[in-house]
């Protein structure tokens, strides 16, 4: 199978780099690491979760998606901050047969990627990673790399389950789910309280949550996005909140989300499709959200500073 890496941060390079050592045609549309990682020969990628070696792991580059062609499979990890690119660098790469797999952060990305390539080219996606690009084509990972997937309407399909099947062979553990709402806002219950206030704080999670006030304040934001979702027609589990907060505490202690990475490089951050879009739709369905809206403002205050 051909597939095509579009956006090859931490989450992009690293699932290139192990769908590369499984023998697909694995192609990564690289832009600002072109030079070092094609002078290298490859990413490196640091697995300390599995307790493996640095490895070096070549990867296929292209500088412009011309170069690339047409793919059976689009894999898009861009960050929603490049949403407007998605008619530069995604068209080239769509033929009459090909998926688009987008796995960015946040609501409203499947919409218009859909506006474009039409909804039966698509299958949801969102990552439970703890990525960290941490020098031009270097890559660490310090916990779990789960794939959640799910078609945009309907339940499961065959092809659902063979796309499934090509992540599983790479070593990068996958689901398929019934709902992509569901997977959404579930994904939301991490970025919304622990990414969120590690940028409003400017610290890791570890830092983040020694403190009770913010621990509660981070309980008071799962809360929140629980009943964001539950108004737009997604129940989520009490459990899974707990699952967040234990798992954020056993693995995460160190690590810092992309979006705090990116604040402290004064990069653009992905405030709308993380915070503002959740937000927007409670308040439309009637709720509050007063901690959400309150960190929304405040992330927004940082990001237009950048």
């Amino acid at each position: 199978m051909k597939i095509a890496v579009v956006g090859t941060g931490g989450v992009g390079a690293f699932y290139g780099a192990r769908l590369a050592q499984s023998g697909q045609e694995l192609w990564c549309l690289a832009r600002s690491d072109y030079d070092v990682v094609k002078a290298r020969g490859g990413y490196w990628i640091n697995d300390h979760f599995h307790h493996l070696p640095r490895t070096l792991v070549p990867v296929n580059l292209a500088k412009s998606p011309e170069e690339i062609g047409c793919c059976d499979l689009v894999f898009v990890a861009l960050k929603t901050t490049a949403n407007d690119n998605y008619e530069r660098l995604i068209r080239p790469l769509v033929g009459e047969n090909t998926l688009i797999v987008p796995a960015q952060n946040g609501l409203g990305n499947v919409e218009a990627l859909a506006k474009l390539f039409g909804r039966e080219k698509i299958i949801g996606a969102i990552t439970y990673c703890t990525l960290v690009r941490i020098a031009p084509g270097e890559i660490e990972t310090f916990g779990r790399t789960d794939l959640w997937l799910a078609e945009v309407s309907g339940g499961p399909r065959e092809r659902t389950f063979a796309l499934a099947k090509i992540f599983e062979n790479a070593g990068l553990p996958t689901c398929v789910k019934d709902s992509l709402d569901e997977i959404l806002w579930k994904k939301l219950c991490w970025n919304i309280p622990f990414n969120g206030l590690c940028v409003a704080y400017n610290m890791n999670c570890g830092e983040m949550l020694a403190d009770p006030e913010r621990e509660a304040c981070a309980w008071r934001l799962l809360e929140e996005t629980q009943a964001a979702a539950r108004v737009c027609g997604v129940a989520i589990p009490r459990e899974h909140l707990e699952e967040q907060m234990d798992y954020t505490k056993k693995y995460c202690a160190q690590y810092l989300p992309s979006t705090l990475l990116d604040l402290r490089a004064g990069r653009a951050l992905e405030v709308e499709s993380i915070w503002g879009e959740p937000l927007r739709r409670g308040n439309a369905a009637g709720l509050p959200l007063p901690e959400l809206s309150k960190l929304y403002k405040k992330l927004k205050q940082l990001s237009e500073k950048i």
